[in-house]
């Protein structure tokens, strides 16, 4: 991409401008050297306009409906008068390191809303299916003016801590008639949800949605909820419908409500902050080692090393380190 006069960058974020906000994300989610100074620059001058919206992490099985129910609940918000955005996080292509799904038209309608903005990013690989720089893009829409920013995840049964870790409410979308083989993914995104949502209570399946929202709301009450201020829910909705959407958000706010009246929302997200900050060291600390020409040439001989079973794991990771200045 080419260099971006961070002024104009900075005004068109905060009036809204689509095309800025296009390029101001392009510039966050760059792994590239040169863009990490000025990206960050341009997060400190926005800062003080974050923190607004109410942040909402969307997970579930592939199948399960989330981009459907996404597409009727940003209408819902709109129609309401609120201004949404929406951080989908495709999956990477292998080869080109790119979205797979790589376009918006899963939500076609809300696409087509000057209230709502829509920006599907490629996860890399990272855990939970969440991208590496989601957090900084959803202070970008705050600062940009949107009150709602929903993050959809990819949702393939990987450790879903990390959304959970950066929204105020974490809805998970169930099925109505999921097969045995899905239970040990359930359980453990039941024990991160503030919400669950049975989707596609429509048609033939309403009667196995309430059956489901009961056996679910049975399991949650073995589970400890993430905040002692609040229960979770179990709601029965239909993203092609409608049915539902209007009560699982009200559901939403009554969740954030509960959390400011306990004066838990703010330090909540400090928190959230500080864990992100330990998260983004990791990562550079990972990126730095595996760029670092002498570890490489060390790491190549002991991978062979460690396949052939000369040397253990943790030996090789022990030298690794020593090699790239980090020892015990």
């Amino acid at each position: 991409m080419t260099e971006l006069d961070l002024d104009a960058v900075e005004a068109g974020v905060r009036r809204g401008d689509r095309a800025t906000i296009g390029r101001a994300l392009t510039l966050v989610e760059s792994d590239l050297g040169r863009h990490l100074e000025r990206s960050q620059e341009l997060l400190r001058r926005l800062l003080p306009r974050t923190g607004g919206a109410i942040r909402v992490g969307i997970t579930g099985v592939p199948g399960v409906g989330k981009s459907t129910l996404i597409d009727a609940l940003g209408l819902h918000l709109v129609e309401t008068g609120h201004r949404v955005a929406v951080l989908a996080v495709d999956p990477t292509s292998g080869r080109s390191g790119g979205s797979i799904l790589g376009d918006k038209t899963r939500m076609a309608r809300l696409c087509r809303e000057d209230a709502a903005f829509v920006r599907p990013s490629p996860s890399r690989g990272a855990l939970g299916g969440v991208a590496r720089k989601t957090r900084e893009g959803m202070l970008l829409c705050e600062a940009a003016g949107f009150d709602v920013v929903l993050v959809e995840t990819v949702g393939v049964g990987q450790s879903e801590t990390e959304v959970a870790d950066m929204v105020d409410c974490f809805v998970v979308l169930m099925l109505p008639n999921a097969g045995d083989e899905l239970q040990g993914i359930k359980r453990g995104i039941l024990e991160l949800a503030d919400l669950v949502a049975v989707n596609k209570a429509d048609g033939d399946h309403v009667a196995a949605a309430e059956r489901a929202r009961q056996q679910y709301a049975l399991s949650l009450h073995y589970l400890t909820p993430t905040e002692p201020a609040w229960t979770p829910e179990v709601r029965t909705v239909s993203g092609r419908t409608g049915a539902g959407i209007a009560e699982l958000w009200e559901r939403v706010e009554a969740h954030r409500a509960a959390l400011e009246e306990a004066g838990r929302l703010a330090p909540r997200r400090a928190e959230q902050a500080v864990r992100w900050m330990w998260r983004a060291i990791e990562d550079e600390l990972s990126r730095s080692l595996r760029e670092d020409p002498a570890v490489a040439a060390l790491a190549a001989q002991l991978e062979a090393e460690v396949r052939s079973g000369t040397t253990p794991a943790t030996e090789a990771a022990t030298r690794v380190l020593a090699r790239f200045g980090l020892s015990r």
